[in-house]
C-alpha cells in the first residue's frame, strides 16, 4: 500500500468521539471530524471504513501539507437501528501506527 511506503505523517484529531446524543429513528446523522496534519511530511490518507454499510465516511482524496488541516465526514442512516449505537471509521494513513480510530456513537429512539 502507498501509506506504508510514505514518509510518517501526524494524524490529530479536535475529537476522534462524537456522541450524536439521542436521534428519532430514519434520521441521518452527518459529522465532520476536522484533523490536523502535526508531522512534518504530507500526509496521504487511503482509506476511510467504517464498521457497517449504514455509515458511509468521506475524505479528503488529496495530500495534506505538514500543519495544514482537513475532514473526515461520516455520515449514519438510522433507518433500522434502534438502541445503541457505537460505529467505527478505521482511517489508513501513513502515520503510525497506519490506521486511526473514529468512533460515532448515540441512541436511535
Amino acid at each position: 500500500s502507498k501509506a506504508s511506503n510514505a514518509p510518517k505523517a501526524v494524524i490529530k484529531f479536535e475529537n476522534p468521539v462524537f456522541d450524536f446524543g439521542e436521534v428519532p429513528e430514519g434520521e441521518k446523522v452527518k459529522h465532520v471530524y476536522k484533523f490536523t496534519n502535526e508531522g512534518k511530511n504530507p500526509l496521504i490518507i487511503e482509506n476511510a471504513k467504517a464498521s457497517c454499510g449504514c455509515t458511509v465516511p468521506t475524505f479528503s482524496k488529496e495530500p495534506i501539507a505538514p500543519g495544514g488541516t482537513g475532514e473526515i465526514v461520516a455520515e449514519f442512516d438510522s433507518n433500522g437501528k434502534p438502541g445503541e449505537q457505537n460505529k467505527t471509521v478505521t482511517i489508513t494513513a501513513n502515520t503510525e501506527p497506519t490506521t486511526t480510530e473514529l468512533v460515532l456513537k448515540g441512541k436511535v429512539k
